[in-house]
């Protein structure tokens, strides 16, 4: 168990101290053909500053030729030793060195979320300088053009995929020293829900003149779910709620007859509430808190098929109003349960259970085909048991809206 959660941490790391490239052993042969032949997508460019270097050193050569001066001999000499030692400076830069992706909290759409990448020097003896990471996210399926692409030209398709990628670049602008690690942090916005695929494309330096750029291509990609974005919505379910559902205790501060919790007593607070010896014991006032009974639980019902819902853009408005919904009622302590596409009942009693919930939203996929997206509650299998509460359904509105219903009866829109 502990080597499978080793591999596992071991091969997050990229990089050429990544410890499953650490591994292999050292070799000159090996050196010189790295040296000679990079790796594939290693890159060195010349820059800007390095191109009027060459045409320098171009110019004094031809000078120091004509002129059979050893003065140019030795400048042409010093700046082709210049140059020589910014290949050699900017790959001992990168050497020992390994880097790794980390996306950081849940992910929603419309909302800025972080992703941290952690850089380890494992050198003994030199420091690093002066990197930067090219970061980018995009969804898992970009939506196709409306005809197809059939009418667009090669580039216009191209500019049309590249709306929903996001780049960016983040830089280590200290000295990183030996041993040490560095976190940076890439703040992005995702635009849409479901899947979406993050990449660390490149890692490049101009490390120590500037004279040549370095870039070193990565393979770290890792999936993230994007959960639905909030959207705010009509609330009038005090309509549309049972007055004879059946009750059922909840964890929260209320007036039922279950024992809940014992607190500090507070200016206010009933005295046939106080338990005395808790409060003999502790040597403080201390009061019980009973149990709320709530009457008006909600369960979402969520049916996800294409019959219903023919626009993708209704059906985007549909996770986000479930999303938004399944949170604000489990705050209120109201939230009950869910059902997807008829599946099971599946109760809502902790934080995790939401997001379960959350996860499955991100996942569904609109379709134009009549079908609609398996979920984890239809493979189950099982009948579905029955339900005493408010169950919300959801139905189509005009050409983009969603109403959700209870019992016929309208209970929120969006």
């Amino acid at each position: 168990m502990n080597s499978s959660i080793t591999a596992a941490a071991t091969l997050d790391w990229d990089g050429p101290g990544a410890p499953a490239h650490a591994r292999r052993e050292f070799t000159w042969h090996a050196l010189l053909w790295v040296m000679v032949f990079p790796r594939k997508r290693h890159r060195i460019a010349l820059t800007v500053p390095g191109l009027f270097l060459m045409a320098t050193a171009m110019g004094i050569g031809t000078a120091a030729y004509n002129t059979a001066s050893n003065i140019l001999f030795i400048t042409l000499s010093l700046l082709l030793a210049c140059l020589l030692l910014s290949g050699l400076l900017s790959w001992f830069n990168f050497m020992g060195l390994c880097w790794r992706v980390r996306p950081q909290g849940p992910w929603r759409a419309g909302h800025e979320t972080l992703v941290t990448v952690e850089v380890q020097n494992r050198k003994r003896w030199l420091p690093t300088y002066s990197l930067w990471f090219e970061l980018a996210t995009q969804p898992r399926h970009i939506p196709e053009p409306e005809d197809g692409g059939k009418n667009l030209r090669m580039r216009e398709i191209l500019a049309a995929a590249e709306k929903y990628i996001t780049r960016g670049r983040v830089y280590l602008r200290e000295r990183m020293e030996p041993g040490g690690t560095a976190l940076l942090d890439w703040g992005v916005k995702p635009t849409r829900r479901g899947e979406a695929l993050l990449e660390l494309g490149a890692v490049g330096s101009l490390f120590p003149f500037g004279f040549l750029k370095k870039n070193i291509g990565t393979d770290l990609k890792q999936t993230v779910l994007v959960w639905p974005a909030q959207v705010e919505y009509q609330w009038i379910g005090a309509m549309a709620a049972h007055t004879g559902s059946q009750g059922q205790r909840t964890a929260r501060a209320g007036i039922g007859d279950d024992l809940l919790a014992l607190r500090k007593y507070q200016q206010g607070d009933s005295h046939r509430l106080i338990h005395w010896k808790a409060s003999a014991r502790l040597g403080q006032m201390m009061v019980r808190q009973f149990a709320a009974e709530s009457r008006d639980g909600f369960v979402l019902s969520l049916d996800s098929s294409a019959t219903r819902w023919t626009r993708a853009e209704q059906f985007e408005l549909l996770c986000s109003l479930a999303a938004t919904l399944a949170e604000d009622l489990f705050a209120a302590g109201r939230l009950r349960g869910v059902i997807l596409n008829g599946g099971i009942l599946r109760e809502t009693r902790r934080l995790r259970d939401v997001e379960a919930w959350l996860d499955e939203l991100a996942r569904l996929e609109f379709s134009e085909n009549g079908g609609r997206t398996p979920s984890s509650a239809m493979r189950g299998g099982g009948t579905p048991p029955p339900v005493t509460h408010n169950v919300i359904t959801f139905a189509p509105e005009g050409a983009r809206g969603v109403t959700a219903y209870v019992d016929g009866r309208q209970t929120a829109s969006a």
